[in-house]
């Protein structure tokens, strides 16, 4: 009977150059790991590198995780590289934004009881209180943060609170309908997934499915992506499509536009919280 050993993620990005994939697995090799997935992208455009690796131990599957890590700073220095060392037992810890659209936040729930996610979700915040029963059922910890003109910016000074206090990892815009201001996108750099209803670049503003019907779209889609200060225009991290025709109306395009919704964030959380997703410039290198 094969044995659960504890297993390893480690992200590596740095500058492109020879040697470096020689120096991880021997490193790995001469501290007694096993290396079971690999994965590897050299950006000839960038011209960095970037490897996302699981491994373990191999004596008895067990090791001193932070021995090894520390241990890693002389390669770490010098190809300068951004290294993270994760346990995959221990699940990422996922913030939930919600206003009133339930699909991509049910699904995310759905999916993570299912097994299909791994996360732990440390709260369920909102501008409004259409959530507040669906969450207190899962057990889940809901905090109602509604927001105007007047108080945003403190409400965004206590969200930035909560996200600090529960250590969280990742914060997702399950179609939170509210413009985060650049100072809270810039505190979020890099750990905040938005959902957007279209396949970016598209229709922006109010009612997109109906600007898409009026222009007699036959491809819709959702993207989802890091936030950042340009609204709606963060570093892609999925997409997905569905193809329509000239009998659909723009119900029936809001009603397909909800599935692509959630399989693009439920994937971009999933790519996330497994280690996959690295940021290069304005893009992302996602290993799937």
């Amino acid at each position: 009977m094969q044995q659960d050993f504890d297993q390893y993620v480690l992200k590596i990005s740095c500058p492109a150059a020879s040697g470096i994939v020689a120096a991880i697995s021997g490193y790995l090799s001469e501290n007694h790991c096993y290396i079971s997935e690999m994965a590897q992208f050299d950006d000839e455009i960038t011209h960095r590198f970037f490897t996302r690796i699981v491994f373990r131990f191999n004596e008895n599957g067990s090791g001193n995780i932070e021995q090894l890590e520390a241990g890693f700073t002389e390669i770490r220095d010098k190809f300068k590289m951004q290294v993270n060392f994760f346990t995959k037992k221990q699940p990422v810890k996922v913030l939930i934004m919600v206003s009133k659209f339930d699909h991509c936040f049910l699904n995310l729930l759905y999916r993570r009881q299912k097994g299909e996610l791994d996360f732990d979700i440390t709260a369920v915040v909102s501008n409004h209180l259409d959530m507040r029963p669906v969450a207190e059922r899962e057990g889940l910890r809901f905090i109602y943060l509604p927001v105007s003109k007047e108080n945003k910016a403190q409400q965004e000074e206590e969200l930035l609170k909560i996200v600090e206090e529960t250590k969280t990892d990742l914060v997702v815009l399950a179609r939170y309908m509210q413009i985060l201001s650049d100072n809270l996108c810039k505190q979020l750099s890099g750990r905040a997934i938005n959902i957007h209803h279209s396949f970016l670049p598209g229709f922006k503003g109010a009612k997109p499915y109906h600007q898409a019907h009026a222009r007699g779209v036959k491809l819709i889609g959702a993207t989802a992506h890091f936030v950042t200060s340009d609204l709606d225009e963060g570093p892609i991290i999925e997409q997905e499509v569905q193809r329509v025709d000239h009998s659909y109306l723009p119900e029936d395009l809001v009603a397909v536009g909800r599935d692509t919704e959630t399989v693009a964030l439920s994937k971009a959380v999933k790519y996330f919280v497994e280690h996959r997703v690295f940021s290069n410039d304005d893009r992302t290198v996602v290993f799937k």
